[in-house]
């Protein structure tokens, strides 16, 4: 009896599982991070605003032939400069709460952010908006779940037709002046009702990866939360993307970090010395 040809899915899952048994284990290190060196990263940070000049790199991998992931941020738009069509604030197009053009706008920059070679967008923020004088309150839907879940899924569904789309922050990041200190904390049928389901439809949308957030949730960083990382989100929810840290100092303890279900810290390489951490050619 013949076998039944394979799905696309399945011949992914098999190539996948045959470049990971060709890696050595200083290569998987090293792909737990990005590929940016941090001192030089940060100089470029600092003196040229750089996350507005090139993708931010990770996975890069020449031995294998892997391009690997290339980040640039959103939600306006892409925000390299050249030529990048700058869209209206996401709190004005959640004010207009038109499910097909935000996803016709997913589109429109995952093309874009490919024309300047990025694979990797981060341009679904769906954090709940408690305050109007948050700082980035305008990145942001707005403050129902509801809508914030129709409009985030679908310029996930927009964004996933030509590139990887990033789900931000994981979870209630919703203050900028104390985001590396502050401790929320929340009851387990708020989080479930009002902060989570959100995410949640964006993970059923096809999201392929997930920014976690600066701040704690209840006395636990949200970069290394096995609650919020590995039993919600990959067990009960079945995301099956990758999570990756908040920029900079987003994780604390790498081995809680995954442990916790934390995949890829960005942008910086930072396990060991610079020589241990680099794949090896």
């Amino acid at each position: 009896m013949t076998a039944p040809p394979e799905t696309d899915q399945q011949s992914i899952e098999r190539r996948a599982q045959e470049l990971l048994a060709q890696l050595s284990v200083a290569e998987k290190l090293a792909l737990l991070e990005g590929n940016t060196d941090f001192w030089p990263g940060m100089v470029d940070i600092a003196t040229r605003d750089a996350s507005h000049l090139h993708p931010w790199p990770a996975g890069v991998l020449p031995r294998l032939g892997l391009a690997g992931l290339q980040f640039v941020d959103g939600p306006r738009g892409v925000v390299l400069q050249g030529g990048a069509t700058t869209f209206p604030a996401p709190i004005a197009r959640g004010a207009c709460w038109d499910v097909d053009l935000e996803e016709r706008i997913g589109v429109a920059m995952a093309r874009e952010a490919r024309s300047f070679g990025a694979n990797w967008l981060a341009a679904v923020c769906v954090n709940l908006l408690r305050h109007p004088g948050w700082g980035r309150a305008q990145e942001t839907y707005g403050e129902d779940p509801v809508l914030l879940g129709c409009l985030g899924a679908a310029m996930t569904r927009g964004i996933q037709r030509h590139a990887v789309a990033c789900v931000k922050h994981l979870a209630l990041n919703s203050i900028d002046s104390s985001r590396f200190l502050v401790d929320v904390q929340v009851s387990e049928r708020v989080l479930h009702e009002l902060d989570l389901p959100h995410f949640r439809a964006c993970v059923e949308a096809g999201a392929g990866s997930l920014m976690g957030a600066y701040n704690q949730v209840n006395g636990e960083w949200c970069g290394q939360h096995p609650v919020l990382l590995n039993e919600i989100l990959k067990q009960r929810w079945g995301f099956r993307g990758f999570v990756v840290t908040d920029f900079i100092f987003g994780m604390r303890d790498g081995v809680a970090a995954v442990r916790a279900g934390q995949d890829l810290e960005m942008p910086f390489r930072r396990l060991g010395d610079a020589g241990e951490a680099k794949p090896q050619r």
